[in-house]
């Protein structure tokens, strides 16, 4: 019987009994084998199923129990109950198994949280309310930013004038930032050969997470399911026989197919069938589109660092269950870079691009940030590089964080395989963190697409790839910032700075309408209200709609050429001539100035979210 809201009295006084009881938590482990066949006896079969597939690298496994419940979980737990002071049950939503909606397997979430105080448990809470207030998924429609709609598609976005207002701002910021410090512009299409992405690795390591290929042949989505049912084991002899007799109707010549071979041999078959045929994929990564260009032509050391910069969309086959607004899409704009250089430019160029993510972050007011460090995990033998380059870049990006002075924390063992990274962590002004804008550096596509460039002794060299992109995505950076600013943009980023309001729509509508002109003649996003309402009813809908300035206009300001200003946060600024509110206003614009952010006093809570303790 599914849980209901109305339950959760009758829960929560269950869990009271038991945190009276202080039941302690009891640890213990599992090889694989005797886990499935703990799990199986207790009839858990989607664990069963999590061990064999998700936990197929974990030889060991622990499990909880507290009094006659036991669950799998990685832990760490409190010793008992008792420790914890104060809890509540908070929703319940439904979901899909491992998010995935075709599966057809429902399962029901059940949200709470637990704290050692009520104190903290009651600022948590508060905290959680601020939240639904900024949620950009409710402003974003209250405030025509953004739009998902199921004629386009789960996760896709539709950039509403509004948002896409903001969007092109932050674009024509970074795009003017990026031509001073040296980066070329470059577009890619929005689709690739799937060949170069198996050149990449993307395909098909990353193959769940992506769009099905594009097939140019009748029959190439088709053999691209059989080869996938194959390889599950999920195709009887009757199955495989009418799928060689439909693809036999689609001019696949399917003659030659060894069905008394092992499946190993048939999947070859289809595979070197798919190769003959063009194959395409949606643009997971811009990655290999920039290799392409930077191996477009011969190049030198001196010509090094290259540069490329792109606001590149790509497409990710995110699970409809982890969708989540603009912060977590299937279609997605990376402000995307990639600079190529030598092993003894990487230090330089990472202090450079560590100098651009701080810049961008300062510009929208985020300035509470920290940065990870992910490093290689000592021993192991799953990195690509040599050891000499990977102490090298290791250390230089330590040397460029301790020089700058920035927080940070070393992560061992969470590097990618290809290099390591710094990830900047984002807090936002109730204390939420985010990921934000990386810097990569990569060993591998220099090394799997042959790169090179010709050093000073005249021989072929290979360059060091950095990946970066201080935004993230556009869509999640808007996302973020549409709640960190509460929807009140700042005047340089705000869809619609200055509305200009007459006391009369009659007697002062055509001088609101000059006045609006000559903001917009100097470079102003500004709006009259020509409505027959009250002066007052305007501004209040000004305000509602989060305008940064109005400016009030009757029979004094017409004859003196000048407005009434009213700041949204501070008010009436009094009379003042249209040439010195331009003034003003491009001061403000130009320094963009972010003043209107109203900070909580909500802060992180010790161990809030910090571990994942679930496998």
């Amino acid at each position: 019987e599914p849980i209901r809201e109305e339950d959760f009295e009758r829960i929560e006084q269950e869990m009271r009994t038991i945190i009276k009881e202080a039941e302690p938590f009891e640890r213990f482990h599992l090889d694989r084998d005797e886990a499935i066949s703990f799990c199986g006896e207790l009839g858990q079969q989607l664990k069963v199923e999590h061990i064999e597939t998700g936990l197929a690298d974990h030889p060991d496994l622990s499990f909880y129990r507290q009094g006659e419940f036991v669950d799998l979980c990685r832990g760490p737990h409190v010793p008992d109950a008792g420790r914890i002071k104060a809890f509540k049950l908070l929703s319940v939503a439904g979901s899909h198994w491992k998010g995935d909606a075709s599966s057809g397997r429902r399962l029901q979430r059940l949200y709470g949280t637990a704290w050692f105080s009520k104190k903290d448990q009651a600022a948590y809470l508060e905290r959680v309310e601020e939240a639904k207030r900024r949620d950009h998924r409710v402003l974003g429609k209250q405030h025509g930013m953004f739009s998902i709609t199921p004629e386009v598609g789960q996760g896709l976005c539709l950039w509403m004038p509004k948002g896409a207002s903001v969007r092109s701002r932050l674009e024509d910021f970074i795009k003017a930032e990026l031509l001073s410090r040296g980066y070329d512009p470059v577009y890619s299409p929005h689709i690739g050969r799937v060949e170069l992405y198996e050149t990449s690795g993307h395909f098909p390591y990353y193959r769940d997470s992506q769009f099905a290929p594009l097939f140019t042949h009748d029959a190439g989505q088709m053999v691209d399911a059989w080869i996938a049912r194959l390889e599950a084991g999920a195709l009887g002899e009757q199955d495989e026989q009418a799928l060689r007799d439909a693809a036999a109707v689609l001019g696949c010549d399917t003659s030659s197919y060894p069905t008394t071979g092992t499946r190993d041999e048939r999947v070859a078959f289809l595979r070197h069938w798919e190769r003959t045929q063009e194959r395409f994929l949606l643009k997971p990564m811009n990655c290999p589109h920039h290799v392409q260009i930077y191996k477009s032509q011969p190049r030198s050391y001196r010509e090094l660092p290259v540069r490329l910069a792109e606001f590149g969309t790509v497409y990710r086959y995110e699970q409809s269950g982890e969708l989540n607004g603009m912060l977590r899409v299937r279609g997605l704009t990376q402000d995307d870079a990639h600079q190529f250089c030598t092993s003894d430019q990487v230090e330089q160029e990472f202090r450079d691009t560590l100098d651009l993510v701080k810049f961008v972050l300062d510009a929208v007011g985020l300035e509470d940030y920290r940065v990870q460090l992910s490093l290689r995990e000592t021993g192991s033998d799953k990195y690509v590089g040599s050891e000499e380059n990977w102490e090298q870049a290791e250390q230089s990006l330590r040397n460029v964080l301790e020089e700058t002075g920035l927080e940070y924390e070393e992560c061992p063992g969470e590097a990618a395989f290809y290099g390591p990274k710094a990830d900047f962590m984002v807090s936002d002004c109730i204390g939420r963190e985010w990921q934000l804008g990386t810097v990569q550096l990569d060993y591998n596509l220099p090394e799997r697409f042959d790169l090179d460039y010709i050093g000073a002794d005249n021989r072929p060299h290979r360059p060091v790839m950095i990946h970066r992109a201080p935004f993230g995505s556009m869509e999640r950076f808007v996302g973020m910032l549409i709640e960190h600013f509460a929807g009140a943009f700042p005047l340089w980023l705000a869809p619609e700075q200055v509305r200009v309001l007459p006391i009369s729509e009659d007697r002062h509508a055509e001088y609101a309408s000059q006045v609006a002109g000559r903001l917009q003649a100097a470079g102003f996003r500004a709006t009259t209200d020509l409505r027959s309402a009250k002066v007052q009813s305007k501004i209040r809908d000004a305000q509602l709609e989060l305008i940064p300035y109005m400016a009030v206009v009757g029979d004094k300001e017409a004859a003196e050429d000048s407005i009434a200003l009213r700041d949204r946060i501070d008010g009436d600024l009094g009379m003042m001539t249209v040439e010195a509110a331009v003034a003003k206003l491009a001061q403000e614009v130009q320094g963009r100035e972010v003043r209107q952010v109203v900070k909580s006093d909500f802060a992180g809570f010790e161990g809030e979210g910090a571990a994942d303790n679930e496998y």
